[in-house]
């Protein structure tokens, strides 16, 4: 079985790494590109497992896309909104956005498209946004299991009418941003009236920013649970991508418990990523956060003990097993909540963050939305990551700073993050 044998990081080091771009940034750009009118260029472009699976479902329908990994770029010409091909088979393999994103792109599209899946995608949500599209005119025949992977779409013509539909996002934010993106270029105007609970979407409101860089008006929100989009056509553009906060958050966390000071490279200021709230819970934890120029330095704690902190992380539930992977080191418990829906992406991370813990002999107690960890020093494990790059990434942070943590199967992390190791091993050795 292939392993990583996670190396103890020094106290006080200076840790300073360049990120791949964002997922979340890279996918919606390579979206927009497509239904945009013209040639787009995107630049500083992740290049992972769910990248790549995007840009072949795109070339796949049709789409000129040329690639240029070592310059981190892809050109993309749109045809309006109109997918060239009117028939096509398209795999979107284990990635979330991509999965929802492109189903939704066909099913308003006037054809007839197979999708198909990874066997871990055809566990993850997908019922409420098939609902949706159903709602507006896609016939969905399904292959194997209702509600999932296999498929074959019969799409929507484009039409004049204003539709109205309603949307449960309590299981996936992406479901209303698939939407948002897609329906203007086939509908006079769609409203979305939210019927669930869920009330954390900084992913929605990184959604609606890109749309306007794309040139759409602006999505109208008529009240909390009530979003109306119009129709009209992306532009072309050249576009840079964001670093991947996502990522940065490893390395700052690492700071965080080896008493460390940590920069990533081209971080902003005006990030649309809503990944930028752990920082500040960082700073609350005992961190201290200093932007020099345009770099953003993080400081751990000098006497290395972190604050307990009870933490509501249903709007930046992806830094949930980073925050899970610091909080043995914190004085007190560490309780987060509201990040329920997390049972249900690319494993069951609250299972992940229960199992792994007791493994290392700490002290956890999960429940139906969060968890609750109680300081203890881990010790050695091998951390199972059941195929989850976040779980390999987060227990490595882990094992910086205790001796013997373990990673098997260190590879998943090419889903965003292919040589994280490889920068994790220069953090190390610097």
């Amino acid at each position: 079985m292939e392993t990583y044998q996670t190396p103890l990081l020094k106290r006080k080091s200076n840790i300073n790494v360049t990120v791949p771009g964002s997922k979340s940034i890279t996918n919606r750009a390579l979206l927009m590109a497509a239904m945009a009118e013209g040639t787009t260029i995107l630049s500083g472009v992740l290049f992972s497992d769910d990248s790549r699976v995007f840009v072949k479902a795109l070339q796949q329908l049709g789409f000129p896309v040329t690639v240029d990994e070592a310059k981190k770029q892809v050109t993309i010409t749109g045809f309006g909104g109109r997918i060239p091909k009117e028939s096509a088979q398209i795999y979107v393999g284990s990635a979330g956005t991509a999965a929802r994103f492109l189903t939704a792109f066909v099913a308003m599209s006037p054809g007839v498209y197979r999708l198909d899946s990874s066997e871990q995608m055809k566990k993850r949500p997908m019922k409420e946004l098939l609902d949706a599209l159903a709602q507006l005119g896609a016939k969905i025949h399904y292959l194997e299991e209702r509600d999932t992977f296999p498929m074959e779409i019969k799409g929507i013509s484009p039409t004049e009418s204003i539709g109205q539909i309603s949307l449960n996002i309590d299981r996936s934010s992406q479901f209303l941003s698939a939407l948002l993106m897609t329906a203007p270029c086939n509908m006079k105007k769609l409203d979305i009236v939210l019927t669930g609970t869920r009330s954390a979407r900084s992913y929605v409101e990184m959604t609606e920013q890109m749309m306007k860089q794309f040139g759409h008006p602006g999505v109208e929100k008529l009240s909390a649970n009530h979003y109306s989009v119009s129709e009209a056509c992306y532009q072309a553009q050249e576009y840079q991508v964001e670093p991947d906060v996502s990522a940065a958050c490893y390395f700052y966390a690492m700071a965080a418990i080896t008493g460390s000071r940590a920069v990533v490279q081209h971080m902003r200021r005006d990030s649309l990523q809503g990944d930028m709230k752990f920082l500040h819970l960082l700073e609350s934890m005992g961190c201290s956060l200093q932007w020099e120029g345009e770099q953003l330095y993080v400081q751990g704690p000098g006497e290395g003990k972190l604050s307990g902190i009870d933490a509501d992380m249903g709007d930046f539930s992806d830094q949930t097993l980073t925050l899970a992977a610091i909080a043995p080191f914190a004085n007190s418990p560490v309780r987060v909540r509201n990040v329920g829906h997390i049972r249900g992406q690319e494993c069951d991370r609250l299972f992940a963050i229960e199992k792994n813990m007791k493994k290392m002999q700490v002290p956890c107690e999960v429940y139906e939305d969060g968890f609750e960890i109680r300081p203890a020093m881990p010790k050695a494990a091998l951390i199972e990551t059941f195929e989850d790059h976040r779980v390999a990434m987060a227990f490595a942070v882990t094992g910086t700073a205790a001796e013997g943590i373990v990673i098997e199967n260190p590879s998943c992390c090419r889903k965003t993050f292919e040589n994280y190791f490889d920068v994790l091993n220069q953090v190390v050795n610097a």
